[in-house]
């Protein structure tokens, strides 16, 4: 089932002879459940793309549907709304609230949108983290790796349409980098929690479903590792 669908995505920051081409004419699919890696040199629009999927930045033109909708034909509250519920975003610098514990950096775009959450679902992404004694932390008393746990976990707390990672390991060793990718692999494949991860690390790419090489905006190679 197509869960993700973009249409002619191009994005151009700046204008005149200053101008310069992130995007161009980028168009793909995605189904649900499936695990796809983007790569590409610096520069080549990953991060870009990944933005502009996860409602954080607006392309100049071009269209992504997400489930069906529309993403940027919806006004600012909406999307808004749809970025919190649909979408859960893991950076490289976790991007985690410093005066929140845990619980509460996890939780948070539930209580942003004023709901509660299903304790089971919660208990669930927790210990499958190995967080559940860390709850009553604050950031600053976990490692690197503990904190990109909690990333994932604010991310999958809405069990949103798409997990977006912009490069997820980027930031940690190898024992921490290869941990973070197996649980992502997990939640992929026992929740058919629908993954796209920008990486630099050609042993990540290997192991999704799909690898897109972006270069110069474009994509220039589709190509499918595993079914």
């Amino acid at each position: 089932m197509e869960i993700l669908r973009v249409e002619g995505l191009s994005k151009i920051y700046g204008k005149g002879e200053t101008a310069v081409k992130a995007l161009d004419n980028v168009s793909f699919t995605v189904n649900k459940g499936e695990f796809i890696a983007v790569v590409g040199p610096s520069g080549s629009g990953k991060s870009t793309l990944l933005h502009i999927l996860g409602g954080v930045d607006t392309p100049t033109s071009g269209k992504v549907y997400v489930e069906d909708t529309d993403v940027y034909s919806l006004d600012e509250t909406k999307l808004a709304i749809f970025r919190r519920r649909q979408i859960g975003l893991i950076y490289q610098f976790y991007n985690l609230i410093p005066v929140l514990t845990v619980k509460e950096n996890i939780m948070l775009p539930l209580l942003l949108d004023g709901r509660k959450a299903d304790k089971g679902h919660f208990k669930d992404i927790v210990n499958k983290l190995g967080l559940s004694d860390r709850l009553d932390y604050l950031p600053n008393q976990l490692s690197g790796g503990q904190q990109q746990r909690v990333s994932i976990g604010r991310a999958l707390i809405t069990n949103p349409a798409l997990m977006l990672a912009d490069e997820p390991t980027g930031n940690l060793d190898s024992k921490n980098s290869s941990e973070i990718i197996s649980l992502l692999k997990m939640f992929n494949k026992t929740l058919n929690q629908t993954l796209i991860v920008i990486t630099h690390d050609e042993r990540i790419a290997l192991q999704a479903d799909r690898i897109l090489t972006i270069e110069d905006g474009r994509i220039t190679k589709d190509e499918v590792i595993r079914r």
